[in-house]
C-alpha cells in the first residue's frame, strides 16, 4: 500500500484521474464553446506535465517501485488514446480514424516487443525518439482541440493559422510515430542478437517512470 500511495505514484494516479474529466469537458454541452476547448486543453496539458514530474521525483527520492513502472506508461497511453479517440469523433476531417489506428497500433506493437524482451531476459531502455513522440502527440492533440473551435487567431493583427498548425502537428506526429517504431524495433533486434550471441543472458534492468515513453 505504501508503494502505491507514495508521491510519484499519487501524481501518476492523478493523471489517470484527469482523463474522465478531460473527456467530459470536451464532450459536454454544458460549458460555453470556446471556454470548453480552452479548459480541455488546459487539463490535458496539466496532465501531460505530470508525466515528467512523477519520474523525476521517483528517481530523486529513491521511490522507484514496480507499481510506478506499471502505472506510468499505462497513464501515458490512456491519456493520449482518450484525446485521439475523442478527436476522431469531434474533428474527423482533421483527425481521421486511420491516423489514430496507426498511433495506437504502434503502442500495441511496442508493448508486445517489451513482453518478448522480458521473456528473453533483457530490457530496452526508453528511446529518445520515443520521448519526442510523446511531446509531438501532446502538441498534436492540443492544437487539434483548438482547431475544433477556431480556424485562425488574430492577435493584434498577427494571424495564427490554428487549423494549419493542427494539420502540421498531426502529420509530424504520424512521421515521428513511424520513425520511433522503427527505432525501437531496431534496438529490440540488436538486443536479441546480443543475447543470443552471449553465453549469459543480459539481465533486465528497468527503471521506474523511465520506460513509459518508448
Amino acid at each position: 500500500m505504501a508503494a502505491l500511495l507514495n508521491l510519484p505514484n499519487s501524481i501518476t494516479l492523478s493523471r489517470i484521474g484527469c482523463i474522465p474529466v478531460f473527456v467530459w469537458v470536451l464532450s459536454t454541452s454544458v460549458i460555453r464553446p470556446g471556454t470548453q476547448e480552452l479548459l480541455a486543453a488546459g487539463i490535458f496539458i496539466l496532465a501531460s506535465i505530470t508525466d515528467g514530474l512523477d519520474g523525476y521525483l521517483a528517481r530523486k527520492h529513491g521511490l522507484i517501485s514496480s507499481v510506478g513502472m506499471l502505472l506510468d506508461p499505462m497513464a501515458d497511453k490512456l491519456l493520449i488514446a482518450a484525446g485521439l479517440i475523442l478527436l476522431v469523433h469531434l474533428t474527423p476531417t482533421l483527425m481521421p480514424p486511420w491516423i489514430v489506428v496507426l498511433v495506437l497500433g504502434r503502442e500495441f506493437l511496442i508493448t508486445g516487443l517489451r513482453s518478448v524482451a522480458v521473456s528473453e531476459g533483457f530490457a530496452i531502455q526508453a528511446r529518445e525518439m520515443g520521448k519526442l513522440k510523446m511531446v509531438v502527440q501532446i502538441v498534436a492533440v492540443v492544437s487539434t482541440i483548438f482547431a475544433h473551435r477556431w480556424f485562425e487567431w488574430n492577435w493584434w493583427g498577427f494571424i495564427v493559422g490554428v487549423q494549419f498548425t493542427a494539420r502540421l502537428a498531426i502529420w509530424f506526429m504520424v512521421a515521428v510515430t513511424l520513425l520511433s517504431a522503427v527505432d525501437y524495433f531496431l534496438a529490440f533486434w540488436h538486443q536479441v542478437n546480443r543475447s543470443h550471441g552471449s553465453a549469459v543472458p543480459i539481465p533486465a534492468s528497468p527503471s521506474a517512470h523511465s520506460t513509459g515513453n518508448a
